[in-house]
């Protein structure tokens, strides 16, 4: 009954009914999702970020606060345990190159999950540092280097980053905790471990990018209920974006939200990938783990808000708990938060 009420082209809610009816399938075994080939997928994920509000407002915020931090930093170095496309940096290094004085010099070690190639259009990470160069624009110069570090983000060791003294380190998270797993299951706290590790190296400012949603530890129907309330604030932002036929936004739907629902439906226990968690409890394991919220200056809020396009009434920016989260109408999207040693 629910396979003939959704709808790929329909309203939000039968758009995302499409999703959990294939994460309902995937309980009783029948999981249909395939890879994509790298250049549609390289081509969806740039779409992406071009339409995507949530992901524009996570980046901008990392941005706007680590040009904030390292103000009076030459040497600056930064550790992006998600580093994709990598051109989320672009607006960063051109601020950083107009300071007064000359730019500083600027390290980037990029870390991915080597499947994600397809994700950058089926290159390796060496080829994300040659396009970042390449897309800054000659009057914009700023001395920089790249480093590629292809893991997923609990594998990574100090080792494996390079820090070096004298840098100012800034540790960029973007959605990436909420892929690692807690150890509430298996005892086996990789998460605990990796923001362990990132606190030895006592970086300058860590910034965190988070979903605004509980789906880790609580009953299928609660989750369900939850991934159905938030997701629907999701594609509902969608309408005021792209028409219901176009078909870029039905691709961005479809492998980039549409595999997180099915996902966070289907798999119970140790095989889900994805473990959400509301921004007050965010702030109670960077805390625990002995990190101190950095306060966003009146200054970094005002440029973030000016920079950031609104295409609709619904959305809103509030300033709570030392955190910004983006709100659709009244559901919190997603949070950025900073912190420091």
């Amino acid at each position: 009954m629910a396979k003939d009420a959704v709808s790929l082209r329909g309203d939000p809610i039968q758009r995302l009914g499409c999703y959990v009816v294939e994460g309902l399938l995937a309980r009783k075994g029948t999981y249909i999702y395939k890879s994509l080939e790298s250049k549609y997928l390289f081509s969806i994920m740039q779409t992406h970020y071009q339409i995507s509000t949530t992901l524009q407002f996570g980046y901008l915020a990392a941005n706007e606060t680590i040009a904030e931090v390292m103000r009076n930093e030459d040497h600056i170095h930064i550790i992006d345990f998600q580093i994709g496309q990598g051109l989320q940096w672009i607006s960063l290094l051109q601020t950083l190159a107009a300071r007064p004085g000359g730019p500083p010099h600027v390290r980037i070690t990029g870390i991915d999950d080597p499947v994600s190639q397809f994700a950058r259009g089926g290159v390796g990470l060496e080829a994300v540092g040659a396009r970042i160069l390449a897309a800054i624009p000659m009057e914009d110069y700023i001395p920089i280097e790249f480093n590629g570090v292809p893991d997923i983000a609990q594998n990574v060791t100090r080792g494996m980053l390079n820090v070096r003294p004298g840098e100012a380190l800034a540790v960029s998270f973007p959605l990436v905790l909420q892929q690692v797993p807690d150890g509430s299951l298996n005892g086996n706290n990789l998460r605990g471990q990796l923001l362990t590790m990132v606190k030895s190296l006592s970086p300058k400012v860590v910034t965190l990018v988070e979903q605004d949603l509980n789906t880790n530890r609580i009953p299928f129907v609660h989750r369900f209920e939850e991934t159905l309330d938030y997701y629907l604030a999701m594609f509902e932002s969608m309408d005021v974006i792209l028409p219901r036929n176009n078909q870029d936004r039905i691709d961005v739907e479809m492998h980039c939200w549409g595999r997180e629902v099915a996902s966070v439906i289907a798999w119970d226990g140790e095989t889900r990938l994805l473990h959400h968690q509301l921004f007050p409890k965010w702030k109670t394991i960077l805390t625990e783990t002995g990190f101190r919220q950095y306060p966003l200056s009146s200054n970094a809020y005002s440029e973030i808000l000016s920079k950031l396009s609104f295409n609709s009434e619904h959305y809103t920016l509030v300033n709570q708990n030392g955190a910004l989260l983006l709100a659709w109408k009244d559901r919190y999207l997603i949070s950025f938060s900073a912190w420091q040693c």
